[in-house]
């Protein structure tokens, strides 16, 4: 018996000391994040981009088959770490992942830079940016666009480099950025052809500039842009995009008008037509002096704090010179439309989740020449959706 009284003073003595505070100089209660760095994380937000679906997909009119798919996640981090500089990072987790062989950086890497205020007006950015293309269809974030018109389905438009934006007292501003002209090597882009007859350039660099109007107070704004590529020697890009937007507090419509020309097509849609009849494994050659002309409309409407309706309209022609003969001039080679209506289900006041319905139709058509000498033939595809779209801000 007094055994067992004093094995049970021993463990009631051993319980009371477990349960004295730690000395104030023991690591263990020390915070993760120091107190002088916690002010930081006020300037910091954490962001989850997220957008999934069930989704029945049609060709030509015929049903062919239902999915669950995870259409955009990324995430995003970014803020201020100073007065005056800041950083952004956002990483795309449904894109194949693939080093670049120029830049050296994941493709599925969206942006990683650094900005720094050289005054309260002015910025300079450093690393891997979105390319300031100008129009509001790449404005958006990537979760809003169910499709995206060909020209941007196509580009490289995330590239690394320098930018310098100055924004005026009025609202407008003025970029300028110079950026590798792609993210791989010339021969890694055009893999697909053969390139033994064009020289590379030793100095591949992209110069875009963009102005941002504001009028109105806001109501109507302007997203314009001039692109400069140089993608090989004596081989260049041209690239004018003009974006246009008007909003209210329900109504909001945004219209852009891109042309691309471009000495070796850099796109590649072109190329992949003129080449369509070649056997499987022979390469054919990079189709020059060929041209691309989009036009993208989008309109909201908010009928009620909780239903927005949205309708996206586009068309985009490919053109390409001499095609059909060396006195040709400029042959259009394919036409394509697209529309998107949408229904969206908005259920809280404070946070941007929505439940929506969206209908992707896609028509291509093509020239008498593309289907009679190239063996192509129209054809549509549809995408039914229904699903959930959210930017959520977790910090």
């Amino acid at each position: 018996m007094k055994k067992a009284l004093l094995l049970m003073t021993m463990f009631v003595s051993a319980g009371a000391m477990a349960q004295e505070p730690q000395s104030s100089t023991d690591t263990i209660v020390k915070p993760i994040i120091p107190v002088e760095k916690v002010g930081l994380l006020k300037n910091i937000d954490v962001l989850f981009h997220t957008r999934v679906g069930f989704e029945s997909y049609f060709d030509n009119g015929t049903f062919t088959n239902s999915e669950f798919d995870n259409n955009q996640a990324r995430i995003e981090i970014k803020g201020k770490i100073h007065d005056r500089v800041y950083f952004r990072f956002r990483n795309r987790y449904t894109q194949k992942s693939e080093i670049g062989t120029k830049d050296h950086i994941e493709r599925g890497v969206d942006m990683a830079f650094v900005g720094i205020y050289l005054d309260p007006k002015t910025r300079l950015d450093i690393g891997k940016m979105s390319t300031d293309w100008g129009g509001f269809e790449f404005d958006l974030n990537p979760i809003e666009i169910l499709q995206y018109n060909d020209i941007l389905q196509h580009a490289d438009n995330f590239l690394t480099g320098v930018g310098v934006t100055h924004t005026l007292d009025n609202g407008h501003s003025f970029g300028l950025q110079v950026l590798n002209s792609r993210t791989q090597h010339f021969e890694d882009q055009y893999q697909d052809f053969d390139i033994t007859n064009i020289e590379k350039a030793k100095m591949p660099l992209a110069f875009v500039t963009n102005w941002r109007g504001n009028f109105f107070g806001g109501k109507f704004q302007t997203n314009y842009s001039y692109s400069y590529f140089q993608e090989a020697k004596s081989k260049v890009m041209n690239y004018v995009s003009l974006g246009h937007k008007y909003q209210d507090d329900k109504l909001t419509i945004m219209y852009d008008f891109q042309y691309s020309k471009e000495d070796l097509d850099r796109k590649g849609m072109v190329s992949y037509m003129v080449n369509n009849t070649l056997a499987d494994g022979v390469k054919g050659h990079v189709s020059e002096n060929v041209a691309y002309m989009d036009n993208w409309i989008k309109a909201d409407y908010l009928v009620t704090p909780k239903l927005n309706l949205s309708l996206t309209l586009m068309t985009s022609n490919a053109y390409g010179k001499n095609i059909e003969s060396t006195t040709s001039g400029t042959d259009r080679l394919r036409t394509s439309y697209g529309f998107i209506p949408t229904v969206q289900y908005i259920p809280f006041k404070d946070i941007n989740v929505r439940f929506f319905v969206s209908y992707v139709g896609r028509y291509y058509n093509y020239s008498s020449y593309a289907k009679n000498n190239l063996g192509l033939e129209n054809y549509n595809t549809g995408r039914l959706t229904i699903g959930f779209v959210a930017p959520l801000l977790i910090l």
